[in-house]
């Protein structure tokens, strides 16, 4: 079976980030793709004997790119491809922070242009969103707003590395100051629980160290909160399931992200154990997502 990871999504959301960690996973990679050469390039890899290809399509490819969620969805249809479809997105401050800093044009610039006078990149922005708004409603996406590269390139490789399942189950931890994340479906505030914030030994420790493990599950509220989102979560994902999605993202918050949404985060994945392909990320404790 013909492996394919198609990278999609919001320019400078990550995408060359994610297409290069899967480079040097041995993809074959095709950056730029023209939208009408989606499924012949396909079906040539594995006609070739290619055995894995990643391909990065966006608002820079030739064609049209309304007709690409169609495409997918033939794709998916052939038995003989294993398909992911990775919708990269970022919110605006960050997009305007990224090409900031990198000092690149939008990929929207000269076809927005009227008059002679350039499209602001706001205006850019707003229409490339415009333009991949039904893809990114039919896709896995991954908010990288607040994400380090080396996040992302682990988060992915996660991604291609689950095995074949009809739900990706991910539970991920966050911090409400630094916003919501915007790829979850379902998100839970357990800003209400005990803080371990408050204890000056506890604070710079995470939910996965043993002493605030140990001090949060001296709380029966906390135990009370642990098995409603379970049981929420339990009752639910085969309605999920049945809806043909491809994963389900259960948020956690708490004011950090670092003690009660990381501590609940890895009790449900406890929890849920027996479920698989199952992931465990924490958006802002980037060190307990990278190896050591």
């Amino acid at each position: 079976m013909l492996k394919v990871v198609v990278i999609t999504g919001i320019s400078g959301s990550g995408k060359s980030v994610g297409l290069r960690l899967l480079e040097d996973a041995g993809y074959t990679c095709v950056d730029n793709l023209p939208v009408p050469f989606l499924k012949d390039f396909i079906q040539r890899s594995a006609d070739t004997g290619l055995e894995r290809i990643a391909i990065a399509i966006d608002v820079r490819a030739p064609g049209d790119l309304a007709q690409l969620p169609q495409l997918l969805i033939d794709v998916r249809a052939n038995p003989t491809v294993a398909l992911r479809v990775i919708f990269l997105d970022a919110n605006d401050y960050t997009l305007r922070q990224r090409y900031s800093e990198s000092r690149r044009r939008h990929p929207l610039t000269d076809r927005l242009r009227a008059d002679g006078q350039s499209p602001s990149l706001q205006t850019c922005i707003d229409a490339e969103r415009q333009m991949m708004a039904a893809l990114r409603e039919q896709e896995h996406v991954i908010d990288t707003s607040d994400l380090t590269p080396g996040q992302l390139r682990a988060w992915i490789r996660d991604l291609i590395q689950a095995d074949r399942a009809p739900v990706v189950l991910t539970f991920q931890s966050f911090a409400y100051k630094r916003s919501v994340p915007g790829d979850a479906d379902l998100m839970f505030d357990v800003r209400c629980l005990p803080n371990p914030h408050y204890d000056t030994e506890l604070r710079p420790l995470t939910g996965r160290d043993e002493a605030v493990a140990t001090w949060l599950s001296k709380f029966g509220s906390v135990e009370t909160m642990i098995d409603d989102i379970a049981s929420f979560v339990e009752r639910w994902l085969p309605l999920y399931m049945q809806d043909t999605r491809n994963y389900l993202t259960v948020a956690i918050g708490c004011t950090g992200g670092q003690h009660r949404s990381v501590y609940v985060v890895e009790e449900l994945a406890k929890r849920f154990a027996h479920h698989s392909p199952l992931l465990i990320r924490h958006r802002n404790q980037p060190s307990l997502d990278l190896p050591a």
